[in-house]
């Protein structure tokens, strides 16, 4: 069954898995003959309440469900926000959830902002959502967003590349940061211009924290509406 390095790290961390029956450190180096034991632990109960929640259901399987999450919705449960979630509303909707995202995220195999709208696939068991990770790590899945931003774009298209981390000030905000930071690319292209605004179809190469809503104020075009960021940040 393969794993992800975070899940291998993950149960190391953990003590799930020994090397000759001794727990080890995520750096401990192999040697010829060594004997691996990897125990899977079964998923921890949540205390997380379910909710009645109407969900909008795109597609459901045995292993999978597609959910077009509303603008507003938070993800999962957080300082500040431990009811009213999409992980309360699939706690109620779903038997099983997968257990790789931990107490919190049941299931839950990327996020959206609370205030994005848009498609959230959701793992019933672990494998699935190993498989879906994989995915988005190799970029065989692609996600696809539009928006609206301020000013009109001199360029049809284009990609935004820079690296992306905490704001050297504020430490609860993501921005361009050229020394610290992870590289993060956006492509992105023209649908149509307005007056004082342009609304672009996205698409990541990376998958970095806010990377849309900082790519964007960055260039100058921050998204109508975006509070958080709101203005370039170099």
């Amino acid at each position: 069954m393969g794993m992800s390095r975070s899940r291998i790290q993950q149960l190391i961390a953990e003590g799930s898995i020994t090397v000759n029956r001794g727990i080890v450190k995520v750096n401990h180096g192999l040697k010829g003959g060594d004997r691996i034991l990897i125990t899977i632990p079964q998923p921890k109960p949540t205390s997380i309440e379910p909710e009645n929640i109407p969900l909008d259901i795109v597609y459901e399987d045995d292993s999978v469900i597609v959910v077009n999450k509303q603008a507003g919705m938070v993800v999962h449960p957080a300082a500040g926000n431990y009811s009213g979630t999409m992980v309360n509303a699939l706690l109620n909707h779903c038997k099983n959830l997968s257990g790789i995202g931990g107490m919190q995220r049941p299931g839950i195999v990327h996020r959206l902002d609370k205030d994005t709208s848009g498609l959230l696939m959701v793992a019933k068991d672990d494998l699935s959502h190993q498989g879906l990770s994989k995915q988005l790590n190799e970029r065989t899945i692609v996600r696809g967003y539009t928006a609206v931003v301020n000013g009109v774009l001199k360029r049809e298209e284009g990609n935004i590349d820079t690296d992306i981390g905490r704001h050297i000030v504020n430490r609860k905000k993501m921005s361009v940061t050229p020394k610290k930071g992870r590289r993060a690319i956006t492509e992105f292209q023209v649908i149509e211009k307005f007056k004082e605004h342009t609304l672009l179809n996205l698409r990541l190469k990376t998958g970095r924290t806010h990377q849309i809503r900082v790519h964007l104020s960055h260039i100058g075009h921050p998204v109508l509406g975006d509070k958080k960021i709101g203005r370039a940040h170099v």
